[in-house]
């Protein structure tokens, strides 16, 4: 499944900061990197603070309800400075923009993350929003397969749960 900027990366960021057990500066600025946000330079301050809005995303992942999904994502853009406007900068198609270049960067990965929350949610389904169904895995993912159906972080978490089926299989038969 193919998202736009916001639906994928605004998402796959919201993704990285709850997985997230580093906060330092260095490891912060690095994970915003990768998810191509600009001026990425973030005070100890900043980092707490995206650690404190990291658990605010949290129980968007995984859950069922998708009334509830809602009201969850709906209350993140409720927190935002977000106002999305259409942008063709760069000799790319229009797509959304849901933070001014101006904003800081914990305003602009705020308001990033909710609205690629809210495009994956409005435009894929809540379900592609996933938790690891491994016990004690508590890794989330947004599912970008085809088909819709990823249940697990990472092969690792389904070999795991599939292994340990076959053994209970072989036990009791």
């Amino acid at each position: 499944m193919h998202f736009n900027a916001y639906g994928g990366n605004g998402a796959a960021l919201a993704a990285a900061l709850v997985n997230a057990t580093d906060f330092s500066t260095e490891a912060v600025e690095a994970m915003l990197v990768e998810h191509r946000m600009v001026r990425t330079a973030v005070t100890d301050g900043q980092a707490a603070e995206l650690r404190a809005w990291a658990a605010r995303l949290a129980p968007v992942f995984g859950e069922q309800d998708q009334e509830t999904q809602i009201k969850l994502v709906n209350a993140l853009l409720d927190l935002t400075t977000s106002k999305p406007y259409v942008s063709a900068h760069d000799g790319r198609e229009p797509h959304l923009h849901f933070f001014s270049i101006d904003a800081d960067i914990v305003a602009r990965t705020r308001d990033t993350t909710a609205g690629g929350l809210a495009m994956a949610l409005s435009f894929a389904g809540g379900d592609r929003l996933g938790r690891c169904g491994r016990q004690g895995c508590a890794t989330v993912y947004v599912d970008t397969s085809r088909n819709g159906r990823r249940r697990f972080c990472s092969p690792g978490c389904a070999n795991r749960v599939n292994v340990a089926a076959h053994r209970a299989r072989r036990l009791v038969g």
